[in-house]
């Protein structure tokens, strides 16, 4: 009896450290967490690109930050279920590349439907070109007043109001660069065509501009070698 005692307390003890480990972080210990730990999170869909071979990547936030979920394996029907706002629980590894912290390798991702949450832009014009800037990564966020400025292809004397692919080696449906400035400081912007493909609005506004245009944007604060925005909408500057 004595023996059969020990082995299910073992067990139960076996069985709490198993939830211990699987238990979600706060946003505040996923920052704090090393690079390439396993870490859970519960967080909520912002939005998401093409699902794809089994995976689908996702832009997701909290009340107090965001995340960036690379291929989390996906069924294409639930996939579907991703709108924004909808919550989940993700198990992957905490990791870095190319300044972009995201969470990979991803073990275990259910959706949960006991609340949503759907993120407002945050205005981080004045931040652009600072240190601080970083600390919105991921965020959904806002750039006001921009002017767009000249793009050029290596070798082609023109001067182009945006590229297809970063070098201009591409063609419709490709990613969309532009370069913006705010304050004598000019930045490269991104549309993810995985993201938003060339039927968006946001792609085919982009594919209307002029150099010396001012506009608005709102998108996500992806990283890449430094603040890389993913662009979900471009306006007129009000």
């Amino acid at each position: 009896m004595k023996k059969i005692l020990a082995a299910v307390l073992a067990l139960i003890v076996a069985l709490s450290l198993c939830a211990m480990a699987e238990e979600a972080v706060s946003y505040a210990d996923y920052v704090a967490a090393d690079l390439d730990s396993e870490v859970t999170i519960t967080a909520y869909v912002q939005a998401h690109q093409s699902w794809w071979d089994g995976k689908v990547t996702i832009y997701a936030a909290d009340q107090d930050g965001a995340y960036f979920l690379y291929e989390v394996p996906c069924s294409e029907e639930d996939a579907e279920k991703l709108v924004p706002g909808t919550k989940f629980t993700a198990t992957g590894f905490k990791s870095e590349w190319s300044g972009e912290v995201e969470l990979a390798d991803i073990s275990n991702f259910e959706i949960l439907d006991d609340d949503t949450f759907v993120s407002e832009p945050v205005d981080v014009t004045d931040l652009l070109g600072k240190d601080e800037l970083i600390e919105k990564m991921n965020q959904k966020v806002a750039f006001k007043g921009m002017t767009v400025e000249p793009s050029t292809i290596e070798g082609d004397e023109n001067e182009y109001a945006f590229l297809f692919n970063w070098d201009g080696s591409g063609e419709e449906g490709n990613d969309l660069y532009f370069n913006v400035s705010k304050d004598g400081q000019t930045f490269t912007f991104t549309v993810e065509s995985y993201l938003c493909g060339q039927d968006t609005d946001v792609y085919k506004a982009v594919e209307m501009l002029n150099v010396g245009d001012v506009i608005d944007l709102e998108g996500f604060l992806y990283w890449y070698n430094g603040a890389n925005p993913h662009i979900t909408a471009v306006t007129a500057a009000e």
